[in-house]
Order: structure tokens, then C-alpha cells, then sequence
């Protein structure tokens, strides 16, 4: 059943939005991949034109900036759990196994995909309405000069820095997919250590979720530290 806040009536075109590559025999027309492509242009269109108009004080370089705020994995992946997408995912059993029903790249994919499906059911205007109703969070956020709040990049810099004096570096160790779906995979290293990795659809995107779990590695260490009273806690 389609979740009742997507304004969608075709069921085949949600299954087609919700079906991963690894659950169909025929990835190119049987999965989201080309509706989430399209998706994805949709998105772009209704935030660059949103930002437009209400913003007409902001030049290019800030309307790129607040648009990479909210057109990113993270508050596409966190608006799909919202509307509850991950209940309606089809992914094959060793995707299922490893986590897939929960990564933010393939939440953040099948929101798009979602997008894609009601622009071609029913036209731009009620795909832009879905996309500022369901974003509105996000821009008020950046309205407010909350611009990238998502930078865990500089804020894992400014701890490193103010801590150890060092400064983060990131390090490709992977990529894969096809031309639109592609994946990089990127580990954040102070010295020689590995403090984190991310994945994400560009190389910004995956070094900025490697960054994130970095700063989780270090707020769980102070959190033992302090627990244990451990004065050389960081």
C-alpha cells in the first residue's frame, strides 16, 4: 500500500520506485534506477527554482550552497524513513543481510525514485508540492542561514585541530555502479589511522559521511571516557 503522504495512485510505479538492482533479473528495466535518475533531475529543478525565487538577495555561489544542503544523501534519507519507504523496499536476500534496508544511499535513491514516479503520474506542480512538503524542514533550515548544517567535514577538522593539531585525510578506497548510480567509498585517516568511512553517491558526498562516522567514533570514546573519569578524556 502506498504511504498515504505520496500523492501516487499507480501501484506499479511505487513497486517500480521501491525495487533495487539486486531484486530484479533486469536491473536496467526492472528497478529504480532510471525513474530515480529522473527523480533526482525533478528535485533539482523544484529546489533551484524555490531558492530563486524567495531568495533574490543570495547570489549563485550561496543558492549552490543552500541547494547541496538539502539536495544530499542525508535529509533525503532521513525524509524516506519518515514516509516509512524502508517497509516497502525489495531487495534481495544478501542486500537485505547487509544492511540495505537501512543505508541512507538507497533510501536517498528510492525518495528520489518517489519523486520521479509522482512527476509522472501526475506533472510538475504536484511534484513540486511533494518535494517543498516534504523538504520544508530543510529549507526553512537554510532560509535561516543554517547553510550545510550537514558539513561534517569542517567539523571534524576544527576538532582535530583543536585536539591533536592534525588535520584529516580523506582516501578513495573504493567505487562501483553504473555511470548514474555510482558509488564511492572513502576512509577519513589521521596519520595512519582510520577514524571512519562513508559511502556516497559523489566523492564530497562519501568523504563527508566518512567524516560523520569519525565524529561518532569520537563522541562514543568521550562518552566511555567520562564514564570511566578518565582525565585525559578527549
Amino acid at each position: 500500500m502506498i504511504p498515504k503522504q505520496i500523492p501516487l495512485r499507480n501501484e506499479e510505479l511505487f513497486q517500480l520506485a521501491m525495487t533495487h538492482r539486486s531484486y530484479s533479473n533486469n536491473p536496467v528495466q526492472d528497478s529504480y534506477e532510471r525513474i530515480e535518475f529522473f527523480g533526482d533531475s525533478v528535485l533539482g529543478l523544484v529546489i533551484a527554482q524555490y531558492l530563486y525565487e524567495h531568495h533574490p538577495e543570495w547570489d549563485q555561489g550561496m543558492m549552490s550552497k543552500a541547494k547541496s544542503s538539502v539536495v544530499q544523501e542525508q535529509p533525503l534519507a532521513e525524509t524516506a524513513l519518515r514516509l516509512g519507504l524502508q517497509a516497502h523496499l525489495r531487495l534481495s536476500a544478501s542486500e537485505e543481510s547487509t544492511g540495505g534496508r537501512s543505508r541512507p544511499s538507497i533510501l536517498a535513491d528510492v525518495f528520489e525514485a518517489v519523486i520521479g514516479a509522482v512527476y509522472l503520474e501526475s506533472g510538475l506542480e504536484v511534484a513540486r508540492w511533494f518535494v517543498l512538503e516534504q523538504l520544508h524542514e530543510y529549507l526553512m533550515g537554510v532560509s535561516g542561514g543554517d547553510v550545510n548544517p550537514y558539513d561534517n567535514k569542517s567539523k571534524l577538522q576544527e576538532i582535530a585541530q583543536a585536539t591533536w593539531r592534525k588535520t584529516p585525510q580523506y582516501r578513495i578506497i573504493g567505487e562501483a555502479g553504473v555511470a548514474h548510480e555510482r558509488r564511492f567509498v572513502v576512509q577519513v585517516l589521521f596519520d595512519d589511522t582510520v577514524m571512519g568511512e562513508g559511502t556516497g553517491r559523489s566523492k564530497k558526498e562519501a568523504e563527508q559521511s566518512a567524516a560523520a562516522d569519525a565524529l561518532d567514533v569520537i563522541q562514543r570514546e568521550r562518552r566511555a571516557r567520562e564514564m570511566t573519569h578518565d582525565p585525559f578524556s578527549i
